[in-house]
């Protein structure tokens, strides 16, 4: 075995690994950070016998951590990167044929794998800092696998972490050796802040830096969860730290190759670096110096939406895991200090790992990288955990749309058209068919800047990017356009074409075509319903139409973060398909009556609208009723009559059962169907409504037969003795009421009731001038109880009219006595 001047802790765990690899195809090996197993076991696997004349392909997560491994290893052996180990990623190669290990980011394998199934000359696949598990690393291992178990036995595969349930692997691998390293971690000493939620987190991470300076030797790493935060930070440290020895540095994706490597290289002697990064600088790199960690205990990741299609950016607290990588950074070289900006009880409440992307990603390139490896069904390959049926679903339905796949979830040929851009198939399709109209240069650079952030600079308008971007002369540009002409060769179409920014952005999200609010305050609706805003400062806030390709923040209202203006011409030409001319009937709650409009329209926007008269049908009524509704049913024009009726009939429900209708607002609310639409048929107003015909339809409800038994169990009116027909007041809360004066019931014996008998009438006795005397629910009891008091008091103020002793015997009148008597 291969051995080296500069010892690393990984080299005690090398024996086992190499004999692990020697008998099995598969293992896994977990180390602390700092171990060296990154730079180090490339170099000892090239010379076992099984990976003679052939290439160990080592997979990072990012370009920036493989750049990083590849200088380090091309160093230990004394030679440039492109000699015996090379280099892979986006933005250009560096291999020859003296290359036995080639580092290549994790999309780069994606691709190369299911260009080349067999992995010819490939030896072995090492996937580094798997515990990241990005969406690109579960699928290289998972198509790893299976063409390992395919057609290349002689394969190996090694997953390797800092973090990592090890076991789980290991049986996702058919149970392959794991072997650990103990490494070498110096003591960090852990100092926990808290955190005002309140306050910008940039202002309490200047804080803590400022006390680690003051309390502290050597340099700092902080984490920060975005590029935002880093330059709000940068300002704050550059106003405060007054030491001329102290450098602050920004080391995030989207920065310049110059400017990463400026961040990551060792600070010169007798100064010190504040390194402000994203998790960027969580694994994979080591920044000579620092032996002070600062963490926010923030990260910011991608979240799918599958029901608007729409990837946006969230804040997250990192897991205990991405906190322990972070910690560990201090202390790699010597003992270090580990600041978190959070209480110490909050540690053991994080996610002991970190999410796996596949859980919440856009999966349309996942599903369609399957189909070309033949695979229609994720569960027949080897996944960590499954992806979410909707995700998938909405990734075959986009794919299906762009006519990627077909019904049965195979890559057509459009969809290999697609594949061999190395672009997300929204994108490629925005590629391609721009190529088809002469505009292949202007796609691709558009695909270029939506892809690599800060491509161009960080204006929301993409205009004004494209315009910075062709006149950038740093490296990152000049390899960025290298790679746009060959998308645009790729997509067969090269030139500029007439085709806007916005119309180009479309092609690719047409549901994302947005229409101002009004206003000029910046406000938008999305075609796929979502709301949107740009700052209103901005001169995007005054266009009528955007086509957006970037958003981020809560799913009802978003801050657009990338777009540019689209006309509505440019959309009807282009999107004509798929504009809608719907006649809509709305109920306006001012007038209380229907107003038609027809309206164009794209997804939830109205592109055009025109006033029309209503034509009244079935479901003009329904639309009416419901409007009606909600507006309340007590501004009807009910009749006393039917007032009545409603409440006749709730007496006998309440009193016998649900036999009877529900004719109360509530009930007769949800049953608008039989009783009032019917009526409404050919009218577009409630004013329209007349009390007879209301009168009639809320009757429709009460079948016949039960119409008989309400004249008979509730009638109207009481017939007193007399003959008058008194009525009956079925709204009193004491019960089903009548008044009458005392005289009209003398010679009734029996107290009267309804509803066959079962319920007494309450009875209010009246005077003879109409005065309350008493009430009563017992009449006999009340002629041969209080009766006798009510007659020495009625006798005297109304002497002309009858007060006999026994009333229950006398004979009923309406009239006073003859004058004289």
């Amino acid at each position: 075995m291969r051995t080296f001047s500069s010892p690393l802790p990984i080299d005690a765990a090398l024996p086992g690994l190499v004999s692990a690899l020697g008998t099995s195809n598969a293992a896994v090996l977990v180390a602390p950070p700092g171990a060296g197993k990154t730079t180090r076991v490339p170099l000892v696997l090239i010379d076992e016998a099984w990976a003679t004349d052939k290439k160990v392909l080592v997979l990072e997560p990012r370009r920036l951590a493989a750049r990083a491994a590849a200088s380090r290893m091309a160093a230990t052996l004394g030679e440039q990167v492109g000699d015996t180990v090379g280099l892979r990623v986006r933005f250009g190669s560096k291999v020859s044929k003296r290359t036995r290990i080639e580092v290549v980011t994790e999309g780069i394998f994606t691709r190369l794998v299911l260009d080349d199934p067999s992995l010819d000359g490939i030896a072995a696949v090492l996937f580094d800092e798997f515990h990241e598990r990005s969406l690109d690393a579960d699928l290289g291992l998972a198509l790893a696998r299976d063409a390992q178990q395919g057609l290349r036995e002689d394969l190996r595969l090694l997953v390797m972490s800092a973090t990592l349930d090890g076991a789980r692997v290991a049986s996702l691998l058919g149970n392959a050796p794991v072997v650990e390293s103990e490494g070498r971690a110096f003591p960090v000493e852990t100092r926990y802040l808290g955190r005002d939620p309140r306050a910008r987190i940039e202002n309490q991470v200047a804080d803590a830096v400022e006390r680690a300076l003051r309390a502290e030797p050597g340099s700092l790493l902080v984490f920060l969860p975005g590029a935002g935060e880093i330059r709000r930070a940068e300002t704050l440290l550059k106003e405060r730290v007054r030491d001329p020895s102290v450098d602050v540095v920004a080391l995030f994706g989207a920065l310049d190759m110059r400017d990463q490597d400026r961040a990551i290289a060792p600070a010169p002697a007798g100064r010190r670096k504040v390194v402000l990064a994203t998790s960027i600088a969580e694994t994979s790199l080591t920044i000579e110096g620092v032996r002070v960690v600062i963490d926010s205990g923030l990260s910011r990741v991608p979240r799918y939406e599958p029901d608007v299609g729409i990837t946006r950016l969230e804040t997250v607290r990192v897991s205990r895991a991405a906190a322990d990588q972070r910690r560990g950074r201090a202390g790699r070289t010597e003992p270090g200090v580990c600041y978190r900006l959070w209480d110490e009880p909050q540690t053991g409440s994080l996610e002991a790992y970190t999410r796996p992307v596949i859980l919440s990603a856009d999966l349309s390139s996942f599903v369609l990288d399957l189909a070309q490896w033949g695979a229609t069904d994720p569960s027949t390959l080897a996944f960590l955990d499954q992806p979410p049926s909707a995700a998938l679903s909405e990734a075959k339905t986009l794919l299906t749309e762009l006519n990627a796949i077909d019904a049965q979830g195979r890559i057509t040929e459009e969809g290999r058209k697609l594949r061999q851009l190395p672009l997300p198939p929204r994108l490629a399709r925005m590629v391609v068919d721009a190529a088809a109209e002469g505009a292949g240069d202007m796609a691709a650079t558009v695909a270029a800047i939506v892809t690599e952030r800060g491509l161009g600079g960080d204006d929301v308008n993409l205009e004004h990017r494209l315009d910075q971007f062709r006149r950038d002369r740093s490296k990152r540009a000049e390899d960025a356009r290298a790679m746009v002409k060959r998308w645009a060769d790729t997509a067969g179409g090269r030139g500029a074409g007439e085709i806007s920014a916005g119309e180009i952005l479309a092609l690719g999200y047409p549901d994302r075509i947005a229409k101002s609010r009004g206003g000029g305050t910046g406000a938008f609706l999305l075609a796929n319903g979502r709301g949107g805003n740009v700052d209103p400062a901005s001169s995007l806030a005054r266009e009528a139409f955007l086509a957006v390709a970037e958003l981020t923040g809560a799913a009802v209202q978003s801050r657009i973060l990338l777009a540019a203006p689209i006309t509505l011409p440019e959309i009807e030409a282009r999107f004509g398909g798929k504009i809608e001319d719907r006649d809509a009937v709305t109920f306006d709650n001012g007038s209380a009556s229907l107003r038609a409009r027809r309206t164009r329209r794209l997804g939830a926007l109205v592109l055009a609208e025109q006033i029309k008269q209503v034509s009244p049908d079935a479901d003009t009524a329904r639309t009416l009723a419901q409007g009606i509704v909600s507006l309340g049913l007590d501004k009807l024009p009910w009749s006393k009559a039917a007032l009545q009726f409603r409440k006749r009939v709730g007496f006998l429900r309440k009193a016998e059962g649900d036999e009877w209708p529900d004719l109360s607002n509530e009930g007769l609310a949800l049953n608008t169907a039989d009783w009032l639409e019917p009526i409404l048929i050919d009218k577009t107003s409630r004013s329209q409504i007349g009390a007879d015909e209301l009168s009639d339809a809320v009757m429709g409800p009460v079948p016949w037969n039960l119409r008989r038994r309400l004249d008979e169990e509730a009638p109207t009116h009481f017939t007193a003795p007399t003959g008058t027909a008194v009525p009956i007041d079925y709204e009193a809360e004491q019960g089903p009421t009548i008044s009458i004066r005392v005289q009209e019931l003398f010679g009734l014996s029996k107290h009267p009731s309804i509803a066959d008998g079962r319920v007494p009438l309450v009875i209010e006795l009246l005077s003879p001038g109409h005065k309350p005397v008493q009430i009563t629910r017992d009449l006999p009891g009340f002629w041969h109880g209080s009766y006798a008091d009510v007659r020495v008091e009625m006798r005297g103020r109304y002497p002309r009219h009858p007060w006999p002793a026994d009333p229950a015997n006398a004979p009923p009148t309406r009239r006073a006595k003859p004058r004289g008597q």
